[in-house]
């Protein structure tokens, strides 16, 4: 298959070698060459670390970088795709925009899909002539690792397009779970759930960011706790997430204050090298500020 993800940031180039990896050939597009080169180098990067650890061989990291090709043009990128992606910014004007100007240039029969972890793809499809081609496809970082996919059905989805969306996934060698078009989906509203109750702890001085998340990796094996986790999806992100699920759901997804200040403070997480930790090179190093104090 053809496929073009249009976004070239964490979550965009890690869908871009995924699918590269299973013998499909990629377009990566965003709107200027630096960010198209950052997320080339950050996927060789990542598949120079798997052959490091024996997860790839040397050959396998060739043919995944043959087979993906980087663009600022939108029409080059989509215009033979079987399945377009976008992992552009988390607003809705942005991906309504996107799907828009994309419908222009796709063959009849393309998928369009959004990586969208919290806005309606119900109201994104709504921007499309032929709405019933939209499908959300909602992966996880580190998108190489993680093997989940959530399938998001919006109201117009369409039966072949939700049935093309599952062979994609599957294609990939990820499982899909498939969910209805709701506020948070499943994944991100359990997930934030658990996030914004961790950062009301920090906040209220229960314990540190350290043992909070020591105490959910360990006593209920999660991979990554939920501090940690919300610096290295971003505190913008997480804020963001949480205004749109207090607007939708109500007060309990009302973001903390401690969350707030971070983002005004523009200490977004590993992105910036501080949020509820310190960051140098991808690897917590520290504990940003006194925890009991903000």
């Amino acid at each position: 298959m053809h496929v073009a993800v249009l976004g070239a940031g964490t979550m965009g180039h890690g869908i871009a070698q995924v699918s590269a990896m299973a013998g499909h050939d990629v377009w990566l597009r965003d709107i200027e060459r630096e960010f198209v080169d950052d997320g080339l180098d950050a996927i060789e990067g990542n598949l120079q670390g798997g052959v490091d650890r024996d997860k790839v061989t040397p050959e396998e990291k060739r043919a995944t970088l043959d087979r993906i090709s980087g663009t600022t043009s939108l029409e080059e990128a989509v215009s033979d795709a079987d399945i377009v992606i976008e992992a552009v910014p988390e607003e809705m004007t942005i991906k309504q925009e996107t799907f828009a100007d994309v419908e222009e240039h796709v063959d009849g029969d393309a998928i369009l899909a959004s990586n969208t972890s919290s806005l309606s793809l119900t109201e994104i499809a709504s921007a499309l002539d032929r709405p019933e081609r939209a499908v959300g496809l909602h992966f996880f970082n580190p998108v190489h690792i993680m093997e989940l996919v959530e399938i998001v059905v919006a109201e117009q989805t369409g039966d072949a397009t939700l049935e093309a969306a599952r062979e994609f996934v599957e294609g990939i060698d990820r499982t899909p779970v498939e969910v209805t078009d709701s506020p948070g989906f499943a994944s991100s509203r359990l997930g934030v759930a658990l996030g914004v109750e961790a950062m009301r702890m920090v906040q209220e001085g229960v314990a540190s960011p350290e043992d909070i998340d020591a105490a959910m990796e360990l006593g209920y094996n999660h991979p990554q706790g939920p501090i940690a986790l919300g610096d290295v999806v971003g505190l913008d992100v997480r804020l963001d997430i949480l205004e749109h699920l207090r607007e939708e759901l109500g007060e309990r997804f009302r973001p903390p204050q401690i969350l707030k200040r971070k983002v005004r403070a523009g200490k977004l997480g590993k992105k910036t090298g501080e949020g509820f930790y310190l960051w140098e090179d991808g690897e917590i190093v520290g504990t940003s500020g006194d925890w009991g104090g903000e």
